[in-house]
């Protein structure tokens, strides 16, 4: 009985040994990096920086943002999946580099499913469909009303049919069955500019970046992607209460490459955790766009993704989008 007492001692104590040797207590004890698929300025940085500055607080070591942007989050996602899985390089990430991205390209040099270990999720980033001020189309059902009167001739612009906006323009364009013209462009800064300036009916853009537009009264919100009405925005409409289900938004979340020891991804869930709980972080986070609802454990962050992929293939799919 005292030998089998001290076998099972001995495993124990090795198995715990070999798995703080792979995280020093120490953890961190030099600058870690924060890879962001989007450039220095935009929403996303604008939001891993605040973040960043208040982690590098709790953990006492900097906080290194480090961009990367193109290849629709490819060029980003590639370089954190290859980074050493020692705990100092973490990815702040999108829904296009780890779910989207799957059903729109045959080959990725990374797979977004297995390549990295899932820490916290970060914040919503809802999409709207929007139209000029002025516009006489003052809601979603008079939007689709106009549409199934004259099809095809009411324009609803969108980033193309490979993005984000235009894949939800297509979804929303097949559920209402409202026949409206999808017209595709560059940039979502552009569709915007052409609905203010009447080339355009409609548009599907992200909140972050029309929100202050609406506010200043040069753009009129329909109604939100998201499956229920979002913070700061309670007066609008979720299109989930005109279409059962609906809830198409963008997220950013951290994870980490695969490999990296467990207690190295505990320690860093439970900083930004605390961070997210701020009432203060939260609402700075807000003034950028995104909305931010708390971490959660790495396990809900990873039943989180297995929902986005259940969703956006089966989305795909309704609206015939194959990957190329």
């Amino acid at each position: 009985m005292k030998r089998r007492t001290l076998i099972q001692a001995a495993v124990v104590a090795t198995a715990s040994g070999s798995l703080w040797a792979q995280a020093p207590a120490a953890w961190p004890d030099k600058p870690i990096k924060m890879v962001l698929s989007q450039p220095a300025g935009s929403g996303p940085d604008n939001v891993v920086r605040l973040l960043g500055d208040r982690l590098a607080k709790g953990l006492g070591q900097a906080i290194v943002i480090d961009n990367k942007p193109g290849g629709q989050n490819i060029i980003g996602a590639q370089a954190a999946a290859r980074s050493p899985a020692d705990g100092y390089t973490f990815y702040f990430a999108t829904t296009a580099a780890l779910v989207t991205n799957s059903y729109l390209f045959k080959t990725m040099p990374y797979n977004p499913q297995k390549d990295f270990a899932p820490v916290a999720f970060i914040a919503k980033s809802p999409f709207a469909v929007l139209v000029k001020a002025e516009s006489p189309i003052a809601s979603m059902q008079d939007l689709i009303a106009r549409s199934k009167a004259a099809p095809g001739t009411l324009s609803l612009a969108n980033e193309g049919p490979r993005t984000f906006g235009g894949i939800i323009a297509r979804l929303i364009n097949a559920r209402t069955k409202m026949e409206a013209n999808l017209v595709s462009y560059a940039s979502v800064g552009v569709s915007v500019q052409d609905v203010m300036g009447g080339h355009a009916d409609a548009v599907v853009a992200d909140v972050a970046s029309t929100g202050q537009l609406v506010r200043q009264g040069r753009l009129r919100m329909l109604a939100v992607t998201a499956g229920k009405r979002i913070a700061g925005w309670e007066q609008i409409p979720a299109l989930s209460e005109l279409l059962p289900g609906f809830d198409m938004v963008g997220w950013f979340a951290v994870v980490a490459p695969v490999g990296t020891p467990q207690p190295v991804l505990a320690k860093m869930n439970r900083e930004i955790n605390v961070l997210l709980a701020e009432r203060d972080v939260k609402d700075r986070i807000l003034t950028v766009g995104p909305i931010a609802e708390g971490g959660g454990s790495p396990e809900q962050l990873a039943a989180f993704l297995q929902e986005e992929h259940q969703r956006w293939a089966q989305a795909t799919k309704e609206i015939g989008l194959l990957p190329e």
